[in-house]
């Protein structure tokens, strides 16, 4: 997370001049050390690898569609991305895929049939030989499928686009560039059991079998002596329960749990299912812990909340008692009908490389044994009990320039109102999450005319160059875990 500004050593970093500029900070706590995840990094050490950096094919049709002013990414004109008779709606499984989970998911899928057949026949499944197979990019996927760059036609490939599998299985880049195009959405768990349980949850919802109060939750933690939590707690949800609560006054009720009411006893009533809303939002730092250490497969990930006293007063591994938890969560009597969004480190997956070593070592640091999807999104969503519909949340690190950004004055809160606005407004998740997307293509449009300009001759700014590739990332890296024709389950109005 960007928080302070200091002064760099001109003969630490060659080329700098003895001028003050901001290190960039990661949110996110080590649970192992209870330390910060990661040393800060210089806008300068940023630069250099964003310099190094080899064109992504995927950023073309950003860049195209930028150009030709399209009102969104996403459905061609004139068909709603709302309505699954227009969109369409598809699964990808792995090609060698258990047979097993696709008869798990097939209340859901005969559901998804019936939706997307209601004009035509815009209903996909792709597995077997048709399926994801290694190595597989989005524009061969496309191909294969007689569909290419541009606007979403549901006759050849579906808007709504759903996978099955573990990031291992079917890779977070795969996914990354298919979101550019279309709604994506992905699951895994570990057995049949739950997928069979997630797709209960799903068919009760839209059968308005599983209802939720109007309510909507936004929770940030505010830790002692911790500027990243303050400035997500003071400019990200406070702000934003404030103007929903405006909004929607007489017609939802909106709280705000803040600070000392961030508690973990609050957090498991909410995202445990005792006192679940239809909305849930937070904002924390993520647990996280090493490659190897056994915690990582069940806490990877986890919500920090307001128990932990800060980095001034806490040395050591972090108590369980301080992070909500896939453990905490199974507890739970189930948060059935739920969607959530989180603002955290991890607190979607984890890739097996950490993004930014990669680039900054001689060697790519590995963070774990193999990519993972958060424990905690996958126990919320296959609770036996009753599960989530969606969990929104970030792989990687969760940077602030999400929400702030330097020189402007006041929060950047616009990606994030627009879709809670979407939400709230009944319309689909997928289609809710487009503004990152526009986001994406706003931030790669700019980064790659900057990129062009210093290889050209401009003189390098190495802040322009690491606040635009950090806040691109960022955008890049909020996924769905869950089906991305999901809505919140208010019932039918």
């Amino acid at each position: 997370m960007w928080c302070a500004r200091r002064t760099l050593d001109t003969a630490s970093h060659p080329g700098a001049n003895s001028v003050t500029l901001p290190l960039l900070h990661a949110n996110g706590i080590d649970g192992a050390t209870g330390s910060y995840l990661a040393a800060p990094v210089s806008a300068a050490q940023i630069a250099s690898f964003v310099l190094d950096l080899r064109e992504d094919p995927a950023l073309d049709d950003l860049r195209l569609r930028r150009q030709l002013a399209e009102p969104h990414l996403g459905i061609r004109r004139g068909l709603d991305a709302n309505d699954l008779a227009d969109a369409g709606w598809g699964v990808i499984f792995a090609r060698d895929a258990d047979p097993a989970l696709r008869e798990a998911l097939s209340p859901l899928l005969d559901l998804r049939r019936a939706q997307a057949g209601a004009k035509r026949l815009r209903y996909r499944e792709y597995s077997g030989e048709s399926g994801f197979v290694p190595d597989l990019r989005k524009d061969a996927f496309l191909a294969a499928n007689n569909a290419g760059p541009g606007p979403t036609n549901p006759d050849r490939v579906p808007y709504y686009l759903l996978l099955v599998g573990d990031p291992a299985a079917i890779p977070y880049e795969f996914q990354y560039q298919l979101d550019v195009q279309y709604a994506v959405g992905r699951i895994a768990f570990e057995t049949p059991q739950q997928y069979a349980n997630y797709a209960a949850s799903v068919v009760a919802a839209e059968s308005g079998r599983i209802v939720r109060p109007r309510r909507a939750v936004f929770f940030g933690t505010r830790n002692p002596n911790d500027e990243a939590t303050g400035l997500s707690a003071d400019h990200l949800v406070a702000p934003l329960a404030a103007t929903f609560a405006e909004r929607q006054a007489g017609r939802w009720d909106v709280q705000a749990l803040l600070g000392a009411d961030a508690a973990k006893p609050r957090l498991a009533a909410l995202a445990g299912g005792v006192e679940a809303p239809a909305l849930l939002f937070t904002a924390s730092h993520g647990v996280a812990f090493p490659a190897g250490d056994p915690r990582q497969s069940r806490h990877q990930g986890a919500l920090l909340c307001q128990e932990w006293p800060g980095p001034l007063d806490h040395v050591g591994e972090l108590p369980e008692d301080y992070y909500y938890s896939a453990d905490d969560a199974r507890a739970g009597v189930g948060p059935s009908g739920l969607v959530s969004f989180h603002f955290a480190c991890y607190g979607a997956g984890t890739p097996q490389f950490d993004e930014f070593s990669r680039r900054l070592d001689t060697q790519p640091r590995q963070i774990a044994p193999r990519p993972l999807i958060a424990p905690l999104a996958q126990q919320m969503l296959g609770h036996a009990g009753g599960g989530a519909l969606a969990f929104i949340g970030h792989v990687e690190r969760a940077w602030a320039y999400a929400f702030a950004w330097p020189g402007a004055e006041g929060a950047q809160l616009a990606v994030f109102e627009d879709t809670l606005g979407s939400l709230f407004d009944g319309c689909t998740v997928g289609y809710a999450m487009e503004v990152f997307n526009e986001r994406y293509a706003e931030l790669a449009t700019e980064l790659a005319t900057e990129l062009a300009a210093v290889r050209n001759g401009r003189k390098r700014d190495d802040l322009t160059l690491a606040r635009m590739w950090t806040a691109l990332n960022d955008a890049r890296n909020h996924v769905i875990v869950g089906d991305p024709a999901v809505r919140l389950a208010l019932g039918r109005s």
